[in-house]
């Protein structure tokens, strides 16, 4: 079986895509143990294309270093609990396959082991499914401890119910898309109660990292400072916004997925008002459960936040498809209910006016930006500093004119809305951070 390909350093890995739709135009569903926590396979072309979501696979496959050779779309009426797609339709693909030497052939779709294997027997070569393909891609791209145990548990986790498929192969596995692993494969030689035990060891390190986590979460959270997290569809641009709002070097590049490890830095809007803003991991459509559950301690930064800022792509064609998406995720992880401000990205690309006009109308404290060039960055931290002001206090404030330190430290840390010189005081109606109140408090007039 050529099912593991050794030709990475001599050429790009040859792909065949493969879609299904269903002719109904319903979601079908057909077991699959692995999956959670519905546990049932879904395939969903209400609203997408099945053209337009092999397009992204397409991207996805480029981003992982593969050429893509051809794809195949087949319309059924009901998944194959065998071979997922029909079985004379498989050797058709399987036959242009082999007349085009393709290496490995990707569904869009989640594939049961069973499915799995085969489709491995009627195409000859490795076949993978979109959740694998991710979660390579997230391989490559890991950089901390924290990511790679993430994306290594992950893998694990997609591969222990397919271990069969890979057994007799795994003393020589020697790379290529959806193979890719960590210190993990070594353990998967020896059977399935060693990836157990590895899992389980991954667990514990991760745990310790989640506490590691509360402790600087609680850390910050004694500032008093508001949390704030850049959520969106993978590449819309969320790094780049983080870079032009805080002067952060984050890698920020036109790929799926560039970054994937959180960063938080200090950004200070024009009211005063400091705020921690954190980078996360780009969501796309399908994203794998597990790969959403072994990110869950870098996904608690956007839990615990107290506001969202959302990035849309608006001149990417399935902007409201990749929203949609957005929201499916964030509802999963139970912060589907917290204050977000959509912030429509590259408004500096032609033909774009209109659609913007349609989801201001749907969001109405969507704020249009270029984060690329700087324009309408004012109009959002304005927006964020009006959708964070009950954070604050309102205060009226009257101090003599002798405590100039008091008066420079009531610039520094608060937002000064109207000041008065008049007799021996100077009076201030100020808004200022809750922890600061006590610093203030000989000072207070009154209290709205």
């Amino acid at each position: 079986m050529k099912a593991l390909i050794n030709n990475r350093n001599s050429r790009p890995e040859r792909v065949f895509l493969v879609g299904v739709e269903l002719k109904s135009h319903t979601v079908a569903h057909n077991k699959t143990p692995n999956l959670a926590p519905s546990k049932t396979q879904k395939i969903a072309q209400d609203s997408v294309d099945v053209r337009e979501l092999l397009a992204e696979l397409g991207e996805l496959a480029a981003t992982a270093g593969a050429e893509v050779v051809s794809e195949g779309i087949q319309k059924v009426e009901a998944l194959s609990p065998a071979t997922f797609i029909g079985k004379g339709k498989a050797e058709e693909f399987a036959d242009f396959c082999r007349r085009n030497d393709v290496d490995t052939v990707i569904f869009d779709d989640e594939l049961s082991p069973a499915q799995s294997r085969n489709l491995e027997k009627i195409f000859n070569c490795k076949v993978l499914d979109r959740t694998a393909l991710i979660l390579d891609i997230f391989a490559q791209r890991a950089r901390t401890r924290e990511g790679k145990l993430q994306i290594e548990l992950a893998q694990l986790r997609h591969l222990l119910p397919r271990l069969t498929r890979f057994w007799g192969h795994l003393s020589r596995q020697s790379g290529g898309i959806g193979m890719r692993g960590g210190e993990g494969e070594s353990q998967l030689e020896a059977d399935r109660r060693k990836v157990q035990e590895r899992i389980d060891r991954i667990e514990r390190d991760l745990d310790l990292v989640r506490r590691r986590r509360e402790t600087q979460r609680a850390g910050r959270q004694r500032s008093q400072w508001p949390l704030a997290s850049i959520v969106g569809y993978t590449n819309a641009g969320k790094s780049t916004l983080l870079n032009a709002l805080t002067g952060a070097d984050v890698l920020a590049k036109d790929i799926l997925f560039a970054t994937l490890d959180p960063t938080t830095r200090r950004l200070k809007l024009p009211t005063n008002q400091n705020v921690l803003l954190t980078d996360t991991v780009g969501f796309i459509r399908k994203l794998p459960h597990g790969l959403v559950e072994a990110f869950k301690a870098t996904l608690e930064e956007v839990v615990q936040a107290d506001l969202l800022l959302h990035v849309v792509d608006i001149s990417h064609p399935q902007a409201e498809e990749q929203i949609a998406a957005v929201n499916t995720v964030l509802a999963e992880i139970g912060a589907d209910e917290k204050t977000t401000i959509m912030v429509l990205n590259k408004m500096d690309r032609v033909g774009v006016k209109g659609f913007i006009a349609r989801l201001k109308e749907k969001y109405p404290h969507a704020v249009e930006i270029s984060a690329k060039t700087g324009e309408g960055i004012p109009h959002l931290l304005s927006e964020i500093g009006t959708q964070l002001r009950p954070k604050r206090e309102f205060l009226e404030l009257k101090i003599p004119h002798e405590r100039a330190e008091v008066i420079a430290r009531l610039h520094k840390v608060g937002q000064v809305i109207e000041r008065r010189y008049q007799g021996k005081a100077a009076k201030f109606k100020a808004r200022i951070p809750p922890h600061y109140r006590d610093e203030f408090a000989p000072f207070i007039v009154t209290v709205e």
